[in-house]
């Protein structure tokens, strides 16, 4: 349950930034995270919710982008999204492979007054 780890580290970004921005109040936090993170949204959002309660976090909207996995083939050059869990090449069928997203885990933006 790794989500709880990154629940307390983007957190503590949030809460940092609306104290740095002197906001009174969070009204949405924008967060991605790459399909390879493997986040449970649900868990990762009860966590997140956890940690900020009696804040001015409290309340905020949560909006969780996931980004498909997006490979490179190194034998044709080939761009491909990831289906099925299948890391092969959809033209050439090459294993040999290189991930081009699908690893991120960023705060896209804090929204606030």
């Amino acid at each position: 349950m790794h989500e709880i780890r990154i629940a307390e580290d983007l957190s503590l970004i949030v809460l940092d930034t609306a104290r740095k921005e002197n906001l009174s109040k969070v009204t949405k936090v924008n967060i991605s995270f790459g399909q390879l993170i493997q986040i449970v949204p649900d868990i990762f959002e009860f966590a997140f919710r956890e940690i900020v309660r009696n804040s001015v976090v409290q309340d905020a909207e949560i909006d969780i982008e996931i980004i498909p996995v997006k490979m490179k083939c190194k034998n044709c050059g080939s761009d491909f999204l990831v289906k099925d869990n299948l890391f092969a090449c959809n033209v050439c069928s090459s294993t040999d492979v290189a991930i081009i997203q699908g690893k991120e885990l960023f705060i896209k933006s804090i929204e606030g007054e």
